[in-house]
Order: structure tokens, then sequence, then C-alpha cells
């Protein structure tokens, strides 16, 4: 897949493309459909290719920050996953003004006259240009005199765990995470939510206690809510079952948020290390323990429930409910 960068960037993407704008932040089961019917229009016109143009990053960053939604995909994942999807050619458009300055008209132009994509793929909902001005029913009136030929995507709905069909959003899974409900997230995802991080020193109480744990620094991800999950944890090549805690500790009355992983079986030092952690599933939520012995026979629990789901797919849940 090539990387290109700005409107510069996006100038230079070849003619013929079949060409989907979005933030695609999570490549979740929406996304995936949108770039499958990509795929399927390239080959059908015999075209140069799958292009995604994207922001990087959100532009509320820019615009508004306290209301910037945090991430489901670092960069290097958001990449690797739309590389998997066969994407060929991505686009990443900084925040900046001359960017987030262009309005729907000019920014049309540009993918009309420079880019001169072949197929414009998008949800019913997209919008663009300064002030999002540019609505799906613009751009299809603007593709119907030109050559651009304009595909809505329908949108996707899965159906949950309490049997409510939903339609998958970014927002959606967000909320969801929020709420500790990492199945239903991997349902909408189409795999498992993951977090990565670097390990770093923590106070070393998990060590002392028998269940030592590796405190993950995770930058700018959304974080699941507080509390306890089955997961996994890949390392060297070898796939540990993972016991995950988000939040404070109680017990030891420290107020510090920390994301702790015990990886079941693993011995060894992973300070300094890069690592990508899965959820499978919630186990419960974070709270007080009246001695460090009730603590450690919880802990006990919560890793034997953990080791027993080291191989669930949590996508696919539904089908166990």
């Amino acid at each position: 897949m090539k990387i290109l960068q700005g409107l510069d960037g996006l100038k230079q993407l070849p003619p013929g493309l079949a060409l989907s704008v979005g933030n695609f932040d999570g490549v979740h089961r929406g996304h995936l459909h949108i770039l499958q019917l990509a795929r399927e229009l390239n080959e059908g016109s015999k075209g140069a290719g799958v292009g995604v143009v994207t922001f990087e990053s959100h532009p509320l960053t820019v615009l508004t920050p306290e209301i910037a939604p945090p991430r489901l995909t670092p960069v290097s994942t958001k990449r690797e996953l739309l590389e998997q999807a066969g994407v060929n050619y991505l686009v990443e458009l900084p925040p900046a003004r001359e960017v987030l300055g262009l309005s729907a008209e000019a920014f049309w132009e540009i993918l009309r006259d420079r880019v001169r994509a072949t197929h414009l793929i998008e949800g019913s909902t997209f919008n663009f240009g300064k002030d999002r001005r540019g609505t799906i029913g613009r751009l299809g009136e603007w593709c119907a005199q030109s050559t651009v030929k304009l595909h809505i995507a329908e949108s996707v709905t899965v159906p949950l765990l309490n049997l409510s069909i939903v339609p998958v959003n970014s927002s959606l899974i967000r909320w969801l995470l929020g709420h500790g409900r990492v199945r239903d997230a991997a349902i909408c995802l189409g795999r498992a939510y993951a977090l990565e991080g670097e390990v770093i020193e923590g106070h070393h109480r998990g060590r002392s206690i028998g269940v030592p744990t590796a405190n993950v620094n995770v930058l700018d991800q959304m974080i699941p809510l507080d509390g306890v999950y089955s997961g996994r944890c890949e390392v060297d090549g070898t796939m540990y079952a993972a016991a995950i805690s988000i939040g404070t500790t109680p017990t030891f009355g420290e107020e510090r948020f920390q994301v702790e992983v015990h990886l079941i079986g693993f011995e060894g030092d992973l300070y300094g290390k890069s690592i990508r952690v899965e959820f499978i599933d919630w186990l419960r939520e974070q709270r007080k323990f009246l001695g460090v012995d009730m603590l450690k026979a919880q802990l006990k629990k919560d890793i034997a429930e953990a080791a027993r789901e080291r191989d669930r797919d949590p996508a696919a849940a539904i089908a166990r409910v």
C-alpha cells in the first residue's frame, strides 16, 4: 500500500481509482463493507486500484479538542488494517488550516479534476468540506454531472448480545467500550478490540503477591470501562492468555489510573517493549477487598477464567447466546 501525505499527496493519486473518503477509525465492519464494494467496483472496471482518503489526526483535535473522540486504532494499526482490506493507496490529510478551510465545492473539484476517480463510495451520512456542508445529496448531484460514479453503501447492522440490532459506527463502538461491553464492540469491529502501548515500571505489587503484571502506557486510544477483563497477548510469537485490570488499586488505597496485564504462563522481562493486548470479555468490576488474601483469592479466579477464554473469538460471541 502506498501512503501519501496532504493535499499534494491527494493530487498525486493515479486516475481511475475506486475511492472512499472518511475517518475509518476502527476499520470496523461498516468500513470493511465500503472497501469490499470498492474492490468489486475496481475489479469490474479494471481500474487503477482502491484508494482511501482520511484525516490524520481527527479534525476535531484541532477544531474543538475538548470533544475530539478518542481513537480506536493507532496510526500504524489503522494503516495495517486498511492494507489487509485491499487498499492500494492511502492519503492522510492533516487537520491543517489549508485542508479544513476547503469548501465542499473546492474539495469536490480536486476529486473531479485532479484525482479523477472512476468510482466514489461513501456511506449515507457522509459529509465533507468546511463546516461539513458537503452532503451526500450534493455530492450525488455533482457526480451526476461528471464522469465520477457515486455509490452509496448501505449501513451494516449486527445483532448484539442483548439481541438488539444496531447499525455499526465508530461512535457506537466507543459507547460500548465505555460501558465495558468489549464482546459487543468485537462484534461491531469484526475482531477483538485491542490496546497498544509500551510496558513501563509500576509498583511491583503484583509480583509481591505472586501475580506479576505488565503496566501498559496507552497513549491516545480509547480505554474501556474500569474493570477486570479476560484477554490475550502475543509475545515473541507465543499467544498468552491474559487477565487485564483497568483502573486504580483500591485495596492498596491508590488512585493512580493503570492498565495492568497479567500474562498467564509468561516468564520474562517486558519493560520497554510495545505490546498489543486483545480484550475477550468482561469479568468483573474493580472493587476494594478487605485484605490481600481476599484479593489473591479473587485474582486466582480471574486468572482461571481468563485462561479458559484464551481461544474464544469475541467477534463471534453472538453465536453463543
